[in-house]
């Protein structure tokens, strides 16, 4: 670990204090390097004002019934359809669950893709990699993230990261495989900065962002001589393997460590009451607040993961019999805590003019069996699912593709999570035909080639 503030050498231990006041390891913790953050134009970054499109991506942990949430069947047998009706939306045409209500009045401002499907395994990590990528990772190749992708291309926006992870990583889903949430062949240095905190906790805030309580004045005056700091650290660090660290780079990680703006996001206690129990005073309902103020502060793409585990917790993962969710949950938690975050997530943005340059994607990473189980709950699906899609330059009020009678496989239109992918880079402003360099510097496309973006979307 790289220390800033110290005169005599830092060694690597596991009990290191996050409460240390710039070191360049506490970055790399949250997922960003000295590096990382300022040195993406010479990378490769692309002009950010040329299509300055945001990016907000809901990953729906545990993979949610088409049949119980927006696709529904309702003339379909008992075992079919759920115990679940249909309402209608603000959109002539497109009914979604009754778990839903708030969500129905704002089906202007989405779309639904009803025909998703992939021909994978049926596991929840295989899923998570195809959606959040567009690709299955095989031979030792790890596919970036969409929000790693667009780090690298365009780099950041003042003093706040790219891209942002909220509120913790995906953690135990049943195997052992990456689930597509980091940089991969691109390497770490376009990782996402990774909250590891929850917003609904009233003690929230994030310490490596801040000075520590016991920095003194002494301690303060001696940081305002950066450059002598670095002077010191540098003779002592030249010789390391990791001494990457550029000239140019040293007083913008300052900037990022001590930037007010870069503080003032997280300061969710400066919402009113109100807008926060709107959202939900929960994880992911803080979560979706927060990312409308990492978007506002600057951030160009923000991933929420609505849990991190299927265990134990009470998620869209509906087989019915523990450690997993009942179908019930649907409608007397996991229905109502979505329905209230997404809802004011999009009224948000919409009110504050943030919807027209900000997407809002949400998917899980399958679907659910079309029959409910012996244990009343559905099981793994991949055959076919919906993807929720707006805002940014999508449309909204539209379906694109349909299921078949049962809502087990695509009736029409069927689409690939590459064309997901395909239409995520579409939308953020990048030629989804961009090549970047992976292993030994063989180019990658960022999808198949002869994927294209689910073009019904555009206007």
């Amino acid at each position: 670990m790289f220390r800033l503030d110290a005169d005599r050498p830092v060694e690597f231990c596991d009990g290191s204090r996050r409460r240390d006041f710039l070191h360049a390891g506490t970055l790399s913790t949250l997922g960003l390097g000295l590096t990382q953050m300022f040195d993406l134009k010479a990378a490769g970054a692309t002009d950010p004002t040329k299509s300055d499109v945001n990016c907000i991506l809901l990953m729906l942990i545990g993979g949610p019934s088409q049949l119980d949430t927006w696709d529904m069947k309702p003339n379909a047998p008992i075992e079919i359809r759920g115990p679940y009706k249909p309402i209608k939306t603000n959109v002539a045409g497109i009914e979604i669950s009754e778990n839903f209500p708030r969500m129905a009045k704002h089906a202007d401002k989405f779309s639904l893709i009803r025909s998703v499907y992939h021909t994978a395994a049926a596991v929840h990590d295989t899923g998570h990699q195809m959606m959040q990528t567009g690709r299955l990772f095989t031979g030792g190749i790890e596919h970036p993230h969409y929000g790693c992708v667009l780090s690298k291309l365009k780099g950041p926006k003042g003093d706040v990261p790219p891209h942002m992870l909220l509120p913790r990583p995906i953690g135990a889903t049943g195997g052992n495989m990456p689930h597509g949430q980091n940089a991969g062949y691109l390497g770490k240095s376009f990782d996402p900065f990774v909250l590891n905190a929850d917003p609904s906790d009233p003690n929230f805030r994030v310490p490596d962002l801040l000075p520590p309580d016991y920095l003194t004045a002494f301690r303060t005056d001696r940081r305002r001589d950066w450059r002598s700091m670095v002077d010191k650290a540098v003779n002592r660090f030249e010789t390391s393997q990791d001494a990457r660290l550029l000239d140019s780079t040293f007083q913008q990680a300052y900037t990022l460590m001590s930037s007010e703006k870069a503080r003032a996001a997280f300061e969710l206690h400066r919402e009113p009451e109100k807008i926060r129990e709107k959202y939900g005073l929960n994880r992911f309902g803080q979560s979706c607040l927060l990312a409308r103020r990492m978007i506002e502060a600057g951030v160009r793409f923000v991933t929420i993961n609505m849990f991190e585990t299927v265990f134990d917790e009470i998620t869209w993962d509906i087989h019915g019999s523990k450690p997993f969710s009942p179908i019930s949950c649907y409608r007397d938690l996991v229905g109502p805590i979505f329905d209230m975050a997404y809802s004011s997530l999009l009224e948000d943005l919409k009110d504050r003019g943030l919807l027209s340059n900000t997407m809002v994607v949400g998917f899980g990473e399958f679907g659910r069996t079309p029959k409910v189980n012996p244990a009343g709950g559905r099981d793994h699906w991949p055959q076919c699912w919906t993807v929720l899609m707006g805002g940014g330059p999508l449309k909204g009020g539209t379906i694109v593709g349909s299921s078949d009678e049962i809502g087990a496989m695509p009736r029409d239109r069927p689409v690939t999570p590459g064309e997901i992918a395909a239409t995520v880079y579409k939308g953020l402003g990048i030629d989804h035909h961009t090549e970047l360099p992976g292993a030994q510097g063989r180019p990658i496309p960022l999808v198949d080639r002869g994927i294209e973006p689910i073009q019904e979307l555009f206007a």
